[in-house]
């Protein structure tokens, strides 16, 4: 409460003016709405200010008000504009608010004030409408640019069978080769360099291998070094956020799962665990460290899809095939847990869907036993390989400052020496009862992500042997009325708990008016979600923030005066995964 209020004290004596409410929210965050007047200066203040040092800018985005019921005391405004920031010095997040009127929304652009802001506030403006003013591009960044309309807007259809049939614009047709055609002057680009030498402009993808997946990237390239490259995403958008506002609290958990399809389970987690924070549920041990066991399990199994196609991007075959088939092996301890392989969707709301199976304790202690002599064997056919150390060393740096400033999280930050892991910093769900090390790395190029990710297998491997040697007893699931249904063996011997089960079950539970965020340290980052409930039986706004965002917005600002090859060997080290970046 004191760090709370101390940041209310340092905003009102800088800025007496700024501060319009205190809003009290079911997460840890300080939430205070501010003047669209005051906010960049207060942005840069909190960022600079010694104390503070809100140096993170984590996440912003935005919400449609005008559909809410049970606003409170808040404002009155169509929409708002949330910024969510974070201080490592203080260990402690900040959000702050901003109202928006319906007609000509706009605020001024923090992307002044941070880098990693380019990317959130054109896609605000994308999906809400909200302008930015002084923003030095701002133009859709999901949608394609002939969309019409905003599509997290309340009054935007959710679902294509109530948006009638799509058709391009006429004159977009007429002029079609147009529409594809790169134009740098429109990114700022100029076509000369200083010798009046033309500049190359290429495209690598939307269909290409190094990109894993469909993302374009236009290179600009003074002979064979890359001057600039603007991502060109969106390919891979779902609406993954806008589903949230059409599914009950439990039926959106099996959308989760492909939002970073590599991580499983991992993406249940901060779902389940915000909603939890906001019904105030509590969760049983077992189903904690039931959690923890699936999740770094479905670590494991990303990290070894990143290694074996990193080492492919690179020019080596065999590492692929082999570390598919151990993803296979513990795929087949995925699937005897959950039924399931890639996708279980096995996190519920209050714990999991089902208790551990008969003998799971011999499928983990089997994978246990048989895993570190394979890492052995990775790390010397491809860390030790001397072509792999020269393609990877000292290419793609980047420091500390670099990456906090654009929003680098998990092993992209620690490759650059700071030590900062959210299951050791912030622990959730029991891992502060767990004993594993941190892998941190100094150079912060190609090679140390790699080291770092083979590490962090091994320190996985140590957190799932102690879920094996230390798994509690009790239920794997809460017992409070808002989560999971009553067992539904019980259905058939009493009234009440059929009528229980089979309301939470077709409705779901209904959360009380108020909002909560919950991250977790993934595979590729930290991984989030915020919730606002207006106090029906499902999401009233689902923000999804991902790692892979901000990592790739970061790419073009370290890839340049390096080569195509090495942008291969870069790309490959951020372990991005397209979905986790459109949504």
């Amino acid at each position: 409460m004191e760090d709370l209020v101390d940041i209310e004290q340092e905003i009102r004596a800088k800025f007496p003016e700024a501060v319009v409410y205190v809003q009290q929210t079911r997460d840890v965050f300080p939430t205070y709405w501010i003047s669209k007047d005051y906010i960049i200066p207060v942005l840069g203040f909190l960022k600079t200010a010694p104390g503070l040092q809100f140096k993170f800018l984590y996440d912003l985005s935005a919400i449609d008000e005008q559909a809410r019921q049970n606003r409170g005391a808040q404002p009155e405004s169509r929409f708002t504009v949330f910024y969510h920031l974070l201080s490592f010095s203080r260990n402690q997040f900040l959000r702050l608010k901003v109202a928006c009127p319906e007609e000509k929304p706009s605020v001024p652009t923090a992307s002044t004030v941070w880098a990693n802001a380019n990317w959130y506030e054109r896609e605000v403006y994308d999906m809400f409408g909200i302008h930015f003013e002084g923003h030095p591009c701002l133009r859709r960044i999901l949608m394609p640019q002939y969309w019409q309309g905003h599509p997290l807007q309340k009054a935007h259809p959710a679902r294509a069978t109530e948006m009638g049939q799509f058709k391009m614009p006429e004159e977009r047709m007429l002029a079609e080769q147009d529409l594809l055609q790169f134009k740098p002057e429109e990114w700022g680009l100029s076509s000369e360099g200083k010798d009046n030498e033309d500049f190359m402009f290429l495209n690598l993808g939307p269909q290409h291998p190094g990109t894993h997946g469909i993302l374009r990237l236009i290179l600009q390239m003074d002979g064979e070094s890359i001057v600039n490259i603007v991502p060109d995403i969106g390919f891979h958008h779902r609406g993954a956020e806008k589903m949230g506002e059409r599914q009950s609290w439990h039926t959106y958990i099996p959308y989760t799962d492909r939002v970073e399809y590599l991580s499983g389970v991992m993406n249940n987690f901060p779902y389940v665990m915000a909603v939890e924070q906001m019904g105030g549920i509590d969760v049983p041990d077992r189903a904690k460290v039931i959690r923890i066991m699936l999740s770094e399990l479905f670590r494991i199994s990303s990290h070894l899809v990143w290694y074996g196609t990193f080492a492919q991007d690179l020019g080596m075959m065999t590492p692929v095939f082999l570390m598919f088939y151990d993803r296979e092996r513990l795929f087949t301890v995925i699937e005897a847990i959950c039924g399931d392989r890639m996708h279980p969707n096995w996190f519920r709301i209050g714990g999991v869907a089902q208790d551990l199976p008969n003998g799971w304790q011999g499928l983990v202690k089997e994978f246990l036993d048989y895993m570190p002599g394979r890492l052995k064997e990775y790390d010397k056919m491809i860390m030790k390989n001397r072509i792999f150390k020269a393609r990877t060393k000292g290419i793609g740096v980047y420091n500390t400052e670099e990456a906090i400033e654009w929003g680098v999280t998990g092993p992209g930050l620690r490759a650059t020496g700071f030590d900062w892991d959210f299951r050791k910093k912030q622990p959730y769900s029991g891992f502060d009862q767990f004993e594993f090390d941190v892998p941190v790395a100094v150079n912060g190029d190609c090679y140390d992500r790699a080291v770092l990710r083979s590490e962090e297998i091994r320190q996985s491997l140590r957190i799932i042997q102690q879920c094996l040697d230390n798994m509690p007893e009790g239920p794997y699931k809460s017992h409070h009325p808002l989560t999971t249904p009553p067992d539904k063996k019980y259905t058939m011997y009493d009234i009440e708990t059929l009528i229980n089960h089979f309301v939470n079950v077709s409705w779901g539970p209904v959360l009380p008016p108020n909002e909560s965020y919950c991250g977790v340290e993934s595979s590729k980052g930290h991984n989030g979600y915020y919730l606002v409930s207006d106090g029906s039986t499902m999401s009233y706004r689902t923000r999804i923030r991902t790692p892979s965002f901000p990592h790739i917005q970061f790419v073009p600002y370290y890839s340049k005066g390096y080569t195509i090859a090495d942008l291969m060997a870069i790309l490959g080290s951020v372990d991005f995964v397209l979905s986790d970046l459109d949504r």
